[in-house]
């Protein structure tokens, strides 16, 4: 064995929680692609995520894929998770990750205010957010009343159960990066004095009635991963929470609410949250909950995944040693994995060599 794969050992070891197996520790991170004509993920949509399962991916998260709202994607080739024709075209994707031994999940989502008037699939549908306003503070639209909320609630919670019954290995809720429920959590797009507002627990209030309705439709094995962020896609240095104690009173909601697994998503893997201590947002959760976490961000290159101008393959020591630490559990792949279907493979047969920088042209097709 060479000192590369003896190096990137932990990477390959099993994992085993309460309500999910995987043969490594290594997880497709959810990525935007915009192949799936109508919101219909096709025949090459199902080959994309199977060569990523042929080549040893531990788990693979699907791009965000739309609930059952009008303004819940932004885009005709956004894949939805709702409809027959789109449920149908999952249907393939999940039979072609299983047979190629694989296990996948479908990231649920809604864009939220991140939406502009006009957008494609349903021009006429206003984006929607719990106070009206965009990331900019600016006034778009009439708050959510809570009638809307609570059907929102209950669009997630449909997504759940389909996904459950057509044999996905859990879901993933998208609470991160300035969507809809992130907007909920930030106090600059939440101004509401309703349950859905106040202070931080009190703006959690939206996402955890998500969880509780998608764990009443998928029952108590089936997992589920919910993804938050600090940062937003219109602000890199926005903090929910600025504290460990401040992390702790955000997480335990939705530790009480069913969540099995977080999965935590700075723009870099290796920078630490807090003053005085190494852990990154992922190693904070776990200390915080004793969930298991995954960890993401710019993954084997050297630039953050908001830049798409290209970025470089570097060394993987520096996620191994945290790795090896235990301070997260799983670790999720973005651009890598994006640009080459092999790259876990490459990596397990200690071909480091054989990595491929992120061109951005690689976003014009499905590798």
């Amino acid at each position: 064995m060479s000192n590369t794969q003896t190096s990137t050992k932990s990477l390959f070891k099993t994992f085993n929680s309460e309500k999910l197996s995987l043969s490594n520790r290594t997880v497709m991170a959810p990525m935007t692609r915009g192949f799936s004509p109508n919101g219909v993920p096709g025949e090459d949509v199902a080959a994309y995520y199977r060569r990523r399962a042929e080549n040893g991916v531990g788990l693979i998260v699907t791009e965000g894929t739309g609930i059952n709202h009008p303004s819940s994607v932004s885009g005709d080739s956004i894949p939805l998770f709702h409809g027959e024709d789109a449920l149908n075209g999952w249907a393939n994707v999940v039979k072609e990750v299983h047979d190629a031994g694989g296990k996948i999940v479908p990231q649920l989502w809604h864009v939220g205010m991140t939406r502009k008037k006009g957008d494609l699939p349903n021009e006429e549908a206003l984006p929607v957010g719990p106070s009206g306003l965009s990331l900019g503070g600016k006034d778009i639209n009439e708050p959510l009343t809570e009638e809307e909320v609570v059907g929102l609630v209950d669009a997630y919670a449909q997504a759940a159960a389909d996904a459950k019954h057509l044999g996905f290995d859990g879901i993933e809720l998208h609470g991160a990066h300035g969507y809809l429920i992130d907007q909920f959590f930030w106090e600059q797009t939440n101004k509401r004095t309703d349950r859905y507002g106040g202070d931080l627990v009190g703006r959690t209030q939206f996402a955890v009635e998500v969880i509780e309705a998608c764990r009443r439709e998928v029952g108590p094995d089936f997992p589920i991963i919910f993804r938050f962020s600090q940062w937003k896609m219109n602000d890199y240095n926005a903090k929910l929470t600025k504290t460990p104690e401040e992390l702790e009173q955000f997480l335990q909601p939705f530790v009480e609410a069913g969540v099995d697994i977080f999965h935590c998503s700075p723009r870099r893997f290796w920078e630490p949250e807090f003053e005085g201590s190494d852990l990154n947002l992922a190693g904070w959760t776990k200390k915080l909950t004793g969930k298991p976490v995954i960890s993401v961000g710019s993954v084997g290159l050297n630039g953050e995944f908001t830049s798409f101008s290209g970025a470089e393959t570097t060394s993987l020591d520096g996620l191994i040693e945290k790795l090896d630490n235990e301070e997260f559990d799983l670790v999720a792949i973005g651009r890598s994995l994006l640009m080459d279907p092999e790259w876990v493979r490459k990596v397990r047969e200690g071909r480091e060599n054989d990595l491929l920088p992120f061109d951005k042209e690689s976003l014009k097709k499905l590798y």
